[in-house]
Formats: C-alpha cells, sequence, structure tokens
C-alpha cells in the first residue's frame, strides 16, 4: 500500500493536465521515496519509465533506445537503436498514445549526464525547438541534490529557465509516518519517529505487527539486516573520507551543535576545515545548518553562526546508540546494547524529535486556521532572554517553538516536555517569564505541549486564560484541535 506524498502526487497530477510540454526536476536525498512516489504516479497512465544506470554512455542509449521502441514508435520499423541523443529525445513527441501526454520519466537522471555532459545542451535545444509545444511531459529525477542545484538548473547551465516545475522532496511529514503504524500507541508513534525519522525506505524495515523494542533489536541491532548496515553504505556511496564523517557526524549526534565544538570534538581543529565537510553533509540532506527564528540575513551570512543539527532521525539514532558500540553488535550482543546503552535513555532522547512534532503540529493547526493569529515564520528560538529561578535573570536560553506574525505585533510561544511527569504551572511561569522585555509591545500566547497532561493548578489557571492552550499528545499525535481551543 502506498502510503503519503499527496503533495507530491497533486503537483505531478497538475503538470500533468497543464497545456502544452512540461520540463520537471523531482529530486532529494537518496531512499526518500522518489521512486517510488514517480511509479505510483505513472500508474493508469501510458508512460516510459526509465531507470538511468552507472554505465557507458553507449549502454545508457541503447537501454533508452529499447525502452522508447518498444513503445510502438513508427521509427521502431527501420531501427533497433537510435545513433544519438537527439535522436532517441527527438522521438518522445511521436509516442503513441492518442490525445494523452506523452510522459517521459528519467530516473537517477545524473547517471545519465555523467556518461555524456553534453546530454543536458542537446534536450535544451530540443526544448526551445520542439519539446516546450508539444504535448509531452519529461520528469528528471535525481537523488545527487548539488548536481541537480548546481549543474543542472543553475544559471549559466543549458536548463536553466527551462524547467516547468522544480521539486525538491524532502522525508515524510510525522503525520504520514504514524499511517505506517496505525496500531501504535501514540507514545510509541512518537519514539518511532524519533528513531527512524521520515524516511519510507527505512520505516519499510520495521514490521508494524511487532513491538517497538523488538523492531530495533531485529531490525537496527542485528548483523545482516538492512538498517545494520545502512548509514556505512550511504557514506561510502556518496563521500569519500568516511572516517572523517563518522567522527563529524557522531559528534553532532552526541550533542555538539557549534561549529568551533565540532571541530574540537572530531579532533579536526580547523573551523574552515571542518565547514567544508559539513557543507558537504548539508548538500547530502543529513546535517542542517539551522538558526534562531528571528535571525536576519547578515547573521545568516556568517559561516561562524548558528548551529548545525542532524536532519535524519535514523543517523542520529544510529550515531548515539550503535556506533559506539558497534563491537557488542558485532559480537551478537543485541539484547545487552538494547538494555543497558539505548533503553534506559531512549524516552529522554525522542525528547527533541517530539519537538519537531509539535513544530509540524502547530503548522497542521495554521492549515487549518486553528491558531489565534497567523504566523509569517516559525521555528526554535535561541539567544538571551529573562529566566526564572530564585530571581529573574537574563540567560542564554532557547525557546523549543516561537511563531511570529508578519507585523512581529503578535508571538506564539511553545513549550513541548515529553517526560513521565504532568507539565507543571512552574513550568509554565520559567515559560512566560521569557521575552518579558517584549510584551510591552507584542500580544503572546502559549502552546504547551505534553507527554503526560497537566497538573491542577496549570489546568485551572489555562481555563480562564485564553491566551493559554493545553495540548496533550493524543491530541498532538492525531493532530486535532486542542481540547480547550477556542479561538
Amino acid at each position: 500500500m502506498f502510503i503519503g506524498r499527496d503533495a507530491e502526487l497533486r503537483f505531478l497530477e497538475d503538470k500533468y493536465h497543464a497545456d502544452k510540454g512540461q520540463l520537471i526536476a523531482l529530486y532529494g536525498r537518496r531512499r526518500v521515496g522518489k521512486t517510488e512516489t514517480l511509479r505510483q504516479f505513472c500508474k493508469g497512465k501510458p508512460h516510459v519509465f526509465f531507470a538511468c544506470q552507472e554505465c557507458t554512455d553507449e549502454r545508457q542509449l541503447a537501454g533508452f533506445s529499447e525502452k522508447l521502441l518498444r513503445e510502438g514508435l513508427p521509427a521502431g520499423q527501420y531501427i533497433s537503436r537510435f545513433d544519438d541523443w537527439e535522436k532517441a529525445f527527438r522521438a518522445v513527441p511521436d509516442l503513441p498514445y492518442g490525445d494523452k501526454k506523452r510522459l517521459l520519466v528519467i530516473d537517477e537522471f545524473p547517471y545519465m549526464c555523467r556518461g555524456n555532459s553534453s546530454i543536458p545542451s542537446v534536450l535544451q535545444n530540443l526544448w526551445d525547438e520542439i519539446l516546450k509545444d508539444s504535448n509531452v511531459m519529461i520528469v528528471l529525477c535525481g537523488s545527487a541534490m548539488s548536481f541537480i542545484e548546481k549543474e543542472l538548473l543553475s544559471e549559466k547551465n543549458p536548463l536553466y529557465g527551462r524547467a516547468t516545475g522544480i521539486y525538491k522532496m524532502t522525508e515524510m511529514s510525522f503525520y504520514d509516518v504514524v499511517k505506517f503504524f496505525p496500531d501504535y500507541s501514540a507514545r510509541d508513534q512518537v519514539l518511532l519517529y524519533a528513531v527512524l525519522g521520515g524516511i519510507p525506505h527505512y520505516l519499510l524495515q520495521f514490521d508494524p505487527k511487532l513491538p517497538l523494542t523488538e523492531n530495533i533489536k531485529k531490525n537496527i541491532l542485528t548483523k545482516g539486516c538492512v538498517l545494520y548496515s545502512e548509514v556505512e553504505f550511504l557514506l561510502r556511496q556518496e563521500l569519500r573520507e568516511t572516517a572523517l564523517y563518522n567522527t563529524l557526524i557522531g559528534a553532532i549526534a552526541l550533542g555538539s551543535t557549534r561549529l568551533s565544538e565540532i571541530s574540537q570534538k572530531s579532533l579536526i581543529g580547523d573551523t574552515a576545515r571542518t565547514s567544508v565537510y559539513l557543507r558537504n553533509l548539508v548538500e547530502l540532506g543529513i546535517v542542517r545548518r539551522e538558526f534562531s527564528v528571528d535571525a536576519g540575513i547578515k547573521e545568516q551570512a556568517n559561516a561562524n553562526r548558528g548551529i548545525y543539527r542532524l536532519t535524519d532521525n535514523y543517523f542520529r539514532f544510529w550515531y548515539a546508540f550503535a556506533f559506539g558500540n558497534y563491537s557488542d553488535l558485532e559480537a551478537g550482543d543485541v539484547d545487552g546494547v538494547y538494555r543497558y546503552a539505548i533503553e534506559p535513555i531512549l524516552h529522554e532522547y525522542a525528547a527533541s524529535a517530539f519537538e519537531d512534532v509539535c513544530r509540524q503540529y502547530v503548522q497542521e493547526l495554521q492549515k487549518a486556521d486553528a491558531l489565534p493569529f497567523r504566523y509569517a515564520r516559525m521555528g526554535r528560538w535561541f539567544g538571551k532572554t529573562t529566566v526564572r529561578d530564585d530571581a529573574l535573570r537574563v540567560a542564554e536560553t532557547e525557546v523549543d517553538l516561537l511563531a511570529v506574525s508578519r507585523d512581529g505585533k503578535q508571538y506564539l510561544v511553545g513549550e513541548c516536555k515529553f517526560k513521565g511527569s504532568p507539565f507543571t504551572y512552574s513550568d509554565y511561569l520559567d515559560t512566560a517569564a521569557k521575552f518579558a522585555s517584549q510584551k510591552e509591545y507584542a500580544d503572546f500566547c502559549y502552546f504547551l505541549f505534553s507527554e503526560s497532561g497537566f497538573d491542577e493548578k496549570l489546568r485551572e489557571v489555562a481555563a480562564e486564560d485564553e491566551r493559554i492552550h493545553l495540548c496533550g499528545l493524543e491530541e498532538i499525535v492525531r493532530g486535532i484541535m486542542p481540547q480547550d481551543a477556542d479561538f
């Protein structure tokens, strides 16, 4: 059963039914589900789906010719293969599909270009000459994101300005992930997301009929299973110096987020060199450079500012728990590694993933027009603000979620608690004390997210204060409005 990707399929369908020719670039990191999404889109439509291989240009052209000619092209009566790429692409409008669009999908298009660097130019010339006014739709798909962005679609490259649609696929949202495991409890669905993230290939390795604990043991920690070697496989396929990248990713997974910290922990020393390696991981979609939600363009342009986080939850899980216990796993001590290294801190480890789930929840509320105001930007905030301990003081701190209206006069402050005890009134006071200086010129509301509910005092206060919204785990995970919502 195909799950999710509604936005991607809707985008492709809109392009398919649009007038004139369509040239679409669809790309994203490996394992994100591009090929399966395209195959789902092609169902019920006459089409040619060509999966490029890492092979010689001659072999690639022969395979492409065979795919096209098999569709009943008139040229098939006279030839068994096309002499060159220009003739092959020129034949696409002749596909005998009646009044239907001539749909051509080229999967892993960068492989085709590596074998023959002139292909983008050939395609550009034909697009300008005949294809853009023909009833065709060509989808160029690839996992080499830097190639697609820098070598194919950027200014001064052949296909610049020709694409009628550019779609970068990212991992699935939490709300699509839970559809893979509908019988898991809300808590286990959050833990699952913390372990695997939203990569379909990873999710499909787990058996929804097995408990989460057994899935982790059987499908991650056991030597020989697909996910056991996934991280090493992907890094070796995409990067050189894998030992160095292992160290970098491990440092981030264990809590180093600043460039200087990562450089020191990885023993690279030189921050400029570390920055280059991190940039490669960002391009692969494994790491992201994150700024406070209120950061300006000048700050974002500073190479030494911002923090680095792993975007891939599975990479984070592997380096947090399995990488350091690799020898024990190689020896088959799966139960021991889970019992002593993972189980005691898995719940605490999932707290950051829960924050991400809460941010997605707020996005869903905005789509449903169910927030007190419409925010223009939303994300994590970090900097100096007021905190409450024995007295009010200014200190370095973070806010799990901050959403700000376009005019900057309305703030939504979110605090996320994924723990076994209720969100307390004291916790709320700590949250409310932040941004004290801004309260003179902006209106604030508070969204409090909790796995284990809220204490009696906080529930009483929230019932009397329309600015406070309490969001329990079931509401968050099911994507429904807060019980006390009355906006």
